[in-house]
C-alpha cells in the first residue's frame, strides 16, 4: 500500500505545470530577500542550507539582527561583498500546486543583458518596488523590458511596507502611477501585492499587519495564475531539427513543437518547397500518440516521399507563417564588442543558420525615458528598432503573437558569440526599406560617358517607380 501512495505521488508531482518567473527591481529593493524569504518560510530548505545560511548571515549580512535570506542566492563574492545582483542566479523549488524556476536578476543597466536572458523563457514577472521610493526610472525600465520580452503577467510587488507604516495611502499612490505608465505597453495582467520581504508579509501568508489588502499572498497568486493558454496552440509551427533515419524503412522529421497542435493526419505543408501530405504517425520516447503540441519533442512521419531537411517547416496549408528575407526587429546588443553595421553576422531563427546583413537602425530606445533617438551603431546593453535583410527566406510570426517563431539571435562569424538578441515586430515591405541617398559624384570622373547618362537617370526613375526613393544630389 505504502508503494502504491510513493508512485502515486510520483504521478501527481510529475503532471504539475511549471511555471517560470523573473524578479526585477532596483538596487536594495529586495528581490534576492525576497526570494529567500519565499524558500524559507515554504519550507523549501534542507538543514544544510539553513545552517550555511545563519553561517554567512554572521559574515555577510547586511540585515542586521535578522538572518539575510538574500544570501541564499547572492552566491557570487563580488555579489555579497557589495550586497547586490550580479548574474542571473535560478533556483528551482515546487509546492503541492506547481514546480517553479525563479530567476533573480540583477537590477543595474550594465547588466541589462542578463535581465534579457533570465526573462527570455519567463511566464511571469515580479517587479519590486521600495515603498519608501514608489516609481523610479529603474522600475520603467524594467517594466518595459517586460513588455519587449513579451511576458504576460506582472507582479508589481511594493516591498518595505514596514518602513512605512503599512500604509494604504502610500500602496494605492505606487499602484496608481505605475498602471499609467504601464498602460501603453500592452500588458495584460498586473496585479499590485504590498509585501514585506524581511518581516514575510503577504509573502507566503497573508499578513494581520495590512487588513485593508483583501488579494492573495504572493506564493497563493504564484502558485494559482493562469498561464495555460499563453501559449500559441492555434498556428502549428514545426521547423524541423534533424532527420530521422535509422534503417531504410523509416524516415522521420524530428524536432520540437514551437507552436500549435500536430495530429495524426492531418493536412500539412512544407516549407519553402510548399509541397503537401499527411501526418502519417507522431512517435515519443513513450511510443506513438495521436497529436501533440508545444513543447514536446517528437518524430513525425508523412505518408508522402516528400526531401525536408532542417531548417524547414511543417505548417498547417491553411495557416502559413509570413515567408521573407526583409523584417523589422527589436534588438537587443549583447556584445562588448560595439556593433559593426557593414558587418554580416549570422541568424539563428528556429532551426535555421544563415546570413543576416542589417539595413537601417531607424532608432534607438532610451530604455530609462523611453525617448527614441537615432543611432548609427549599438553599443552592449542598448537596444534599437532594426530592419534586417537575410540571405535565405525565413518562416517566422510577429514575436507578439509567436514568441518561438518571432524570436533568433545573432553570431558574430569570428568569434562565435551571440552578439544580439531580437524580436520580430513584421515583415517589411521593399518600398518601406531605407532610402539609398547617394552623394554628388561626376559621372565623368567615373569613366562614365555623357551618352550613358540618360540611361543612368532611366534606372534612378525605375526605383522610384518601384517605392525606393534615390537622391542624386
Amino acid at each position: 500500500m505504502e508503494k502504491l501512495n510513493i508512485k502515486e505521488f510520483l504521478d501527481q508531482d510529475e503532471k504539475k505545470d511549471l511555471l517560470r518567473l523573473l524578479t526585477a527591481g532596483s538596487v536594495d529593493d529586495g528581490k534576492s530577500t525576497l526570494i529567500g524569504r519565499l524558500l524559507f518560510d515554504s519550507k523549501k530548505l534542507y538543514e544544510d542550507q539553513l545552517d550555511a545560511l545563519e553561517r554567512d548571515t554572521k559574515r555577510y549580512g547586511n540585515a542586521g539582527d535578522n538572518i539575510d535570506y538574500a544570501l541564499l542566492l547572492d552566491g557570487l563574492k563580488a555579489e555579497r561583498e557589495q550586497g547586490i545582483t550580479i548574474d542571473v542566479a535560478y533556483r528551482y523549488f515546487s509546492t503541492n500546486k506547481r514546480k517553479f524556476i525563479i530567476a533573480d536578476t540583477p537590477g543595474h543597466e550594465q547588466y541589462t543583458r542578463n535581465m534579457i536572458t533570465g526573462g527570455s523563457t519567463a511566464n511571469l514577472a515580479i517587479i519590486l518596488v521600495d515603498a519608501r521610493s514608489g516609481v523610479i526610472t529603474q522600475t520603467r525600465r524594467h517594466t518595459y523590458l517586460v513588455s519587449l520580452l513579451g511576458i504576460r503577467h506582472v507582479v508589481l510587488a511594493v516591498n518595505k511596507m514596514d518602513l512605512v507604516g503599512y500604509d494604504q495611502q502610500i500602496f494605492d499612490g505606487i499602484v496608481s502611477e505605475y498602471r499609467a505608465f504601464a498602460e501603453p505597453l500592452d500588458i495584460p495582467d498586473i496585479t499590485c501585492i504590498p509585501l514585506s520581504a524581511l518581516k514575510g508579509d503577504n509573502v507566503v501568508e497573508v499578513s494581520s499587519r495590512m487588513p485593508w489588502y483583501t488579494g492573495k499572498s504572493l506564493l497563493e497568486f504564484l502558485e494559482t495564475v493562469h498561464i495555460g493558454s499563453d501559449k500559441n496552440f492555434d498556428d502549428l509551427r514545426y521547423p524541423v531539427q534533424y532527420v530521422l533515419r535509422p534503417n531504410l524503412d523509416f524516415r522521420g522529421f524530428s524536432s520540437t513543437v514551437a507552436s500549435g497542435i500536430l495530429r495524426k493526419e492531418d493536412k500539412v505543408l512544407a516549407l519553402p518547397s510548399m509541397k503537401r501530405s499527411r501526418v502519417k504517425s507522431i512517435i515519443t520516447y513513450d511510443g506513438e500518440q495521436d497529436y501533440a503540441f508545444p513543447p514536446q519533442a517528437v518524430t513525425v512521419t508523412l505518408e508522402d516521399e516528400i526531401d525536408i531537411s532542417r531548417g524547414e517547416m511543417l505548417v498547417h496549408p491553411d495557416n502559413l507563417p509570413i515567408v521573407g528575407r526583409n523584417f523589422e526587429a527589436m534588438l537587443v546588443w549583447m556584445d562588448e564588442k560595439r556593433m559593426d553595421p557593414e558587418e554580416q553576422f549570422f541568424i539563428k531563427h528556429t532551426t535555421n543558420l544563415t546570413r543576416v546583413k542589417i539595413d537601417t537602425i531607424r532608432y534607438k530606445v532610451n530604455v530609462n525615458t523611453l525617448e527614441q533617438s537615432a543611432c548609427e551603431a549599438l553599443e552592449l546593453n542598448e537596444i534599437a528598432r532594426v530592419v534586417f535583410t537575410t540571405g535565405k527566406p525565413l518562416f517566422f510570426d510577429p514575436y507578439r503573437k509567436n514568441k518561438n517563431t518571432g524570436a533568433f539571435i545573432l553570431i558574430d562569424p569570428i568569434t562565435n558569440n551571440t552578439c544580439a538578441v531580437g524580436m520580430i515586430i513584421d515583415k517589411v515591405e521593399m518600398k518601406d526599406m531605407q532610402e539609398f541617398d547617394l552623394p554628388e559624384i561626376q559621372l565623368s570622373k567615373l569613366g562614365i560617358a555623357p551618352e550613358h547618362f540618360e540611361a543612368i537617370e532611366k534606372v534612378v526613375k525605375e526605383l522610384e517607380r518601384q517605392g525606393i526613393t534615390v537622391k542624386l544630389k
